[in-house]
């Protein structure tokens, strides 16, 4: 299955918004295997104030982003969106994430596929890992409010708490123009089936706006307020997408040869696939500005 793309660089105004507070977030993703350090912790919201890159050019250049093309193009009006949840590895995660694409390079090396990790920025800042929850879809000005408004009295409603996710399996897949590749942590399904669940809520709200859902075929997607909030359909089981979700950790220009694919499979993911990846809010991102909806912390599944 084809891979969600979204901007590198999205934005749909001149100008940065400040992001918009939907509820007091704590701190995300506690370890005991920080390091201490004499300096608070930065906060969550930080991370959010510079969630999007700074505009170089008013147009298309993939020069400027190492060769990768933008999957939505500027449109006066139009505001990108997308719907994930986000992830920001501490210091030792980062270490057992970097030696996972160290060795996915040196199995590859040699072979003309060159792997850019997700991990840092070319400055060496890091940068937040995710979940997708929604394809890159967009929205018109005028529809922002009431989508944001839709989709967090649905999150609200629901009964989804704070849950953790592990990785199974290394992969490489494709967006769907197949103009990059990427190398992806497959991950297993949570408790409580929460990545479905948040699926469904995403899927739902995008189409009362109509635009297309990820994974899920449109026809399967029922476009009432009501149907979003108010659970499963009992007359039939819902899909299950677990093994669609994923968390990209590297990039590549090329496509691997089906020989390198099943050399990939000789990769140590022994470390990478004890994390436990905790989640407490859902991230939707339109445009520039980014706003966070907290899970229900009422229960804490282990």
């Amino acid at each position: 299955m084809a891979l969600v793309e979204y901007s590198d660089s999205e934005s749909g105004a001149e100008e940065a918004a400040r992001p918009r507070k939907i509820n007091k977030l704590s701190q995300t993703f506690p370890s005991d295997n920080r390091q201490v350090s004499s300096l608070p912790p930065l906060p969550a919201e930080f991370h959010d104030l510079y969630a999007s890159s700074t505009r170089v050019s008013v147009r298309d250049d993939p020069s400027l982003h190492g060769g990768r093309k933008r999957a939505i193009p500027h449109v006066a009006g139009n505001w990108p969106t997308h719907i994930y949840l986000e992830w920001y590895p501490s210091k030792e995660e980062l270490g057992i994430l970097s030696n996972v694409i160290h060795q996915t390079e040196s199995t590859l090396k040699g072979k003309g596929t060159g792997v850019h990790s997700l991990l840092l920025s070319d400055l060496g800042a890091q940068l937040p890992l995710h979940i997708s929850l929604s394809r890159p879809v967009v929205l018109r000005t005028e529809q922002r409010q009431q989508f944001m408004d839709t989709f967090e009295a649905t999150l609200q409603d629901s009964d989804i708490s704070v849950f953790d996710v592990q990785s199974n399996s290394l992969d490489c897949v494709s967006n769907f123009e197949k103009t990059r590749w990427f190398y992806v942590l497959r991950v297993k399904r949570p408790p409580q089936d929460s990545l479905n669940s948040l699926l469904r809520m995403s899927n739902r709200a995008v189409a009362l706006f109509e635009q297309p859902p990820l994974y899920e075929p449109a026809s399967s997607i029922s476009k009432t307020p009501k149907s979003a909030r108010s659970g499963e359909n009992k007359s039939s089981p819902p899909n299950d997408y677990t093994d669609s979700f994923h968390i990209s950790v590297g990039w590549s220009l090329t496509e691997p040869s089906a020989e390198e694919k099943a050399s990939m499979e000789n990769i140590d993911l022994s470390k990478v696939n004890e994390l436990k990846i905790r989640f407490d809010c859902v991230k939707v991102k339109i445009g520039n500005q980014v706003s966070s909806i907290s899970l229900s912390s009422s229960t804490l599944f282990l």
